[in-house]
């Protein structure tokens, strides 16, 4: 075969290197760049097989030689999976340091017991409207805490089976146990739209008692 009078060849040059050629030219400059930059006895991700072959840890290749491997590290999937295991590493640490800021600042407080408490119906003659007043005692609210209320849906909770009929009134004050009551799955009226003033709530800091009254809307 004419080298010499091949496209892009130089007369006397021994003509334009091939493919392979230039593939294999490649290899041998990242071995010898990886020879100079890697310690494979430091190398997390080498592994000798039980055939003598050099594997890739992190990339799950295969390598008949320490110089096959060198050139795979200077690589760009190589290099690739390297940045994205840095990242994925920065990532779980990251996680793992936020948990335990977060616990720091967090209030723990050892639960109590339940806190005393009782429930009134109330009914409006003028319109019929039915609620329920609730009066919490709390003589051992920690300083500083107020207490809360939420109504729960029957799916929310996990303590009993979902019943439609029923929805739930939560109520939590630290260090006392959280004390949910069971009552009937009807709308609540909002307190702002109450122009009677049936709905309202008030915790006293000085009785520690938590009073509320909730209305349930009529129903047409």
């Amino acid at each position: 075969m004419d080298y010499q009078n091949r496209v892009g060849s130089k007369f006397g040059g021994g003509g334009v290197a091939g493919a392979s050629e230039s593939n294999v030219d490649r290899r041998e400059r990242l071995r010898k760049l990886a020879l100079e930059t890697i310690d494979l006895a430091k190398d997390p991700y080498i592994l000798r097989n039980h055939l003598g072959s050099l594997e890739c840890r992190l990339c799950l290749t295969l390598h008949t030689n320490e110089g096959s491997y060198l050139a795979h590290t200077q690589g760009k999937k190589h290099q690739t999976n390297l940045a994205r295991r840095a990242a994925r590493d920065a990532k779980d640490t990251q996680l793992m340091v936020a948990p335990t800021q977060s616990n720091i600042q967090r209030k723990v407080f050892l639960k109590i017991g339940r806190p005393g408490y009782r429930v009134t119906k109330v009914r409006d003659r003028d319109t019929g409207k039915e609620g329920m007043m609730v009066q919490v005692h709390l003589p051992q609210i920690k300083a500083g805490v107020t207490p809360r209320r939420r109504f729960m849906s029957a799916w929310e909770q996990k303590r009993e089976a979902p019943n439609k009929a029923y929805q739930y009134l939560i109520v939590a004050a630290e260090p006392y146990e959280t004390i949910a009551f069971r009552i009937p799955a009807r709308e609540i009226e909002d307190e702002a739209d109450d122009a009677g003033y049936w709905n309202w709530s008030h915790w006293d800091p000085d009785t520690k008692q938590y009073s509320f009254q909730f209305m349930f809307r009529l129903q047409y």
